[in-house]
């Protein structure tokens, strides 16, 4: 295992501030209800756990949510399901890609972190998000539903939902994080490492 140093802390506390930034700076999607935002907040994070391991990549998810906590406006649903799933796609991509840190295995392992996620989007969302952010703001599942059904009128109930929307939703999602990730990570990880010279 890798030490803990100071440095790597201070890294990872930067990397949450710039995720913390990131998650102000999301916009709705056309083909979701309006209550789901996307951002590209994972980005550091998955940098992070490419650069430090997968530890610290879901310590910056840890850090940029609770940063964004203060200015919630989901009665921290958002930041509830931002943090479970930002640490599954970079928990999971940060623990392959320390095997064999290779740009194939890169790939292979973005690739997983972004299929987990998508599908430990199901059931997170229907056992534990929605469920909560139903109760914050006083939506049944079928309130949850008809905001669905008004994009797409052939959904039936919250599972469908999920797997229609949700599902393909965040595995875009992350595959777009992988991809900026990709053209960005050679230039920044040395520094990120203290390998400057």
């Amino acid at each position: 295992m890798k030490k803990i140093t100071l440095r790597n802390l201070c890294v990872t506390a930067i990397m949450g501030a710039v995720g913390t930034v990131l998650m102000y700076l999301e916009f709705a999607v056309p083909f979701m209800p309006s209550f789901i935002k996307v951002d590209f907040s994972e980005l550091p994070a998955l940098i992070t756990a490419f650069s430090l391991g997968p530890a610290y990549g879901i310590l910056v998810c840890l850090v940029k949510n609770l940063l964004h906590l203060f200015v919630s406006d989901s009665m921290w649903t958002g930041e509830l399901s931002n943090f479970i799933l930002g640490a599954v796609f970079v928990g999971v991509a940060g623990l392959i890609y320390k095997h064999k840190k290779t740009r194939n295995c890169a790939l292979l392992s973005c690739l997983a972190g972004a299929l987990v996620m998508a599908l430990i989007s199901l059931p997170s969302n229907y056992y534990i998000v929605y469920p909560f952010y139903g109760e914050a703001f006083g939506l049944t599942a079928e309130t949850i539903v008809s905001m669905y059904k008004s994009i797409f009128s052939g959904v039936n109930n919250l599972w469908e939902c999920l797997i229609i929307f949700n599902l393909p939703f965040n595995f875009l999602k992350g595959i777009v994080n992988a991809f900026i990730c990709f053209v960005i990570y050679k230039k920044i990880s040395p520094i990120l490492q203290g390998k400057l010279r």
